[in-house]
């Protein structure tokens, strides 16, 4: 096992490679401890060159709502009519302060996702 830190795009490569040849190794295996430990090298590396940003409120909001199974009707009555709703979804109104707290307690989302600018659709 020849393990090394990975530095550049050229070890990221021939860690992947390796990885890829050893994926399938026996658990408790030589060859299963160094995958195990590649993995760890490439996704830390991937985090630090390839970073990934998460959803924005208003995408997190859709992503739990299909999660969760709820349909648009279903938070119509906390936020004072289907138009707001809708309006908020579209990305044409803002959230408030009141439809953060509910939705960061319905839905179980951190309320600083929730506070996140994003930009409305003119």
């Amino acid at each position: 096992m020849d393990i090394k830190p990975i530095k550049n795009e050229s070890d990221y490569q021939e860690a992947l490679e390796r990885l890829n040849q050893v994926f399938d190794a026996k658990p408790g295996s030589p060859e299963s401890d160094e995958a195990d430990i590649l993995a760890v090298l490439i996704d830390q590396y991937e985090n630090r060159n390839y970073p990934i940003d998460g959803p924005d409120p208003i995408e997190a909001i859709k992503i739990r709502m299909e999660e969760l199974q709820l349909k648009q009707v279903d938070i119509v009555k906390e936020f004072g009519g289907k138009s707001r709703v809708s309006e908020m979804l579209n990305r044409k109104r803002k959230l408030t302060l009141e439809m953060i707290r509910y939705l960061a307690n319905k839905l179980n989302l951190s309320a600083g996702l929730l506070i996140q600018d994003y930009h409305l659709m003119k």
